[in-house]
């Protein structure tokens, strides 16, 4: 079997952490490099969570801290949802591995250049990669594929109305990333909910895999669950990054798929942060040309997923965790 490359950034979190512990343990993948982002947490936490993963799997692959603040906004955090550490505030020991002394951006653009074809996975929000393809262009058309966790497509958010938490929390690095020529797949929020959500049963499921990791998973994501209660009414565990890495890992996971313009709302506080996707088309109409062109000229375009084989990609949790 051939061995396949992988780069993952996250905003370490408790659903980041299994989404890192599927890849670590994925037959035929290689994880190259993990570097972490503000997001869901402060950029140190999620490196020293992202450290701690690592070692619960028997990794030794290199963890770059990353950016600090978006771009051009505040840094708002997920506390509310994952805990202040991002795992569930459960006390977990501080790793026994440093973090790498190179920033995240100069790791992205090295690690494209050493092996090309890569896929990356991004499970927070695009700060370190578009400095990357800013400082380095040529890395976006080098990357075979990058897995988007991200956006609302035409489905309500979960931070606003309108938005999706890593695409709002830095909506102008989405927008330099989706314009900068990379292969995106798309992964929303919306494939997370419902029927993909662990419930009450898959949670006593895994939690008879007796392993290690199988408990760390669903103790670490204790703060997370109770919040999507809150948050939907929902009653289990919503893995939105497992989701996109399930499909990084196999895309036969994702049912349904098609390609469209996409660009990301800079502009409005109302809207901020939403992934406008053109899924009529009619980003080349008369009435719509001027406010497109932008997108249309750079060809701005990504694989949305809208429905996913449920059954497959708990299956695919299941088998990380065990």
């Amino acid at each position: 079997m051939s061995t396949r490359d992988f780069l993952i950034d996250t905003d370490t979190a408790s659903d980041d952490a299994v989404a890192l512990i599927m890849a670590l343990r994925a037959p035929g993948v290689q994880v190259r490099a993990i570097t972490a982002v503000a997001g869901n947490v402060p950029v140190a936490q999620a490196a020293r969570n992202a450290l701690y993963v690592a070692e619960l799997c028997g990794s030794a692959v290199p963890v770059y801290a990353g950016v600090d603040q978006p771009l051009l906004r505040p840094h708002v955090d997920a506390s509310w949802f994952h805990g202040r550490d991002g795992l569930g505030d459960h006390g977990y020991p501080a790793p026994r591995r440093a973090i790498e002394s190179t920033h995240a951006v100069d790791a992205i653009i090295a690690t494209v250049r050493a092996h090309p074809s890569l896929t990356m996975v991004t499970l927070g929000p695009l700060t370190n990669v578009a400095l990357a393809v800013a400082r380095a262009p040529e890395i976006a058309a080098q990357v075979s594929r990058c897995v988007v966790m991200g956006g609302a497509p035409c489905c309500e958010g979960n931070v606003t109305p309108a938005a999706e938490y890593n695409i709002w929390c830095d909506p102008e690095a989405a927008r330099r990333v989706f314009r900068s020529g990379m292969p995106i797949d798309l992964v929303g929020w919306h494939l997370c909910r419902f029927n993909a959500a662990l419930s009450v049963a898959d949670i006593a499921h895994v939690r008879s895999l007796g392993t290690p990791r199988a408990d760390f998973a669903i103790e670490c994501n204790s703060t997370a669950m109770e919040a999507y209660r809150r948050q939907t009414g929902d009653v289990g565990i919503s893995l939105p990054d497992p989701t996109a890495m399930a499909i990084a890992l196999d895309p036969t996971i994702c049912t349904s798929a098609s390609e469209h313009y996409l660009d990301v709302e800079v502009a409005s506080e109302l809207t901020r942060g939403m992934t406008v996707v053109d899924r009529l088309g009619v980003a080349n109409d008369a009435r719509n040309r001027e406010v497109w062109r932008p997108v249309v000229e750079r060809g701005c375009k990504a694989k949305i997923c809208w429905t996913l084989d449920v059954a497959r990609f708990k299956q695919a949790v299941y088998r990380a965790l065990h």
